[in-house]
């Protein structure tokens, strides 16, 4: 879907959404005309009651769109899957650059507290002041809940060291253009 194309579609069932960018929860209720306005990286922007919100592609099966299925195997040990929690953090991509934030170098640390079943993630953005930070941490920790046996997630976005374009994959930096 390119910028300029808009659709409106209908909701099939309670969706969950946040707000842009503040990342406060909301729930679209079924039956409500929504305008698509964005699908990046498996996620929704839509304008609902004249307010832009996330939804996650998760729920998009909610919008009458394919959802975007993640299935982890427990760990049979009862351990958080360290594998597991990067490949649930390969799926949320940034809202305006169509790459993952693991491959745009936006995480700089996981670390994983087995007994309490927590992980807290360090992740910072491509700029201080980017909007949608709020959003982004949001997406992390709602993916990243999906790993069986994490029972809590923190984010914390830090801006030391300053992100920058070598920072990318070179399949990242591929994508976008920005391999010099």
């Amino acid at each position: 879907m390119s910028s300029q194309e808009r659709t409106v579609l209908t909701t099939r069932r309670d969706c969950p959404a946040r707000l842009v960018p503040v990342g406060d929860p909301v729930t679209i209720p079924a039956h409500a005309f929504v305008t698509l306005t964005q699908s990046l990286g498996g996620n929704y922007t839509v304008v609902y009651n004249g307010n832009m919100v996330r939804v996650d592609g998760t729920d998009a099966d909610a919008l009458g769109l394919e959802p975007v299925q993640l299935s982890f195997t427990p760990p049979a040990d009862g351990s958080i899957s360290e594998a597991q929690v990067w490949e649930a953090l390969h799926t949320v991509y940034d809202p305006e650059i169509p790459v993952d934030l693991v491959n745009l170098g936006l995480i700089y640390r996981v670390d994983i507290d087995q007994p309490a079943g927590r992980v807290a993630i360090a992740m910072t953005l491509t700029a201080p002041g980017c909007g949608m930070g709020p959003v982004l941490v949001g997406d992390v920790e709602h993916r990243v809940r999906m790993v069986p046996h994490v029972r809590d997630v923190s984010v914390e976005l830090i801006f030391d060291p300053p992100w920058h374009r070598d920072m990318m994959s070179e399949e990242a930096q591929l994508e976008t253009g920005m391999f010099f």
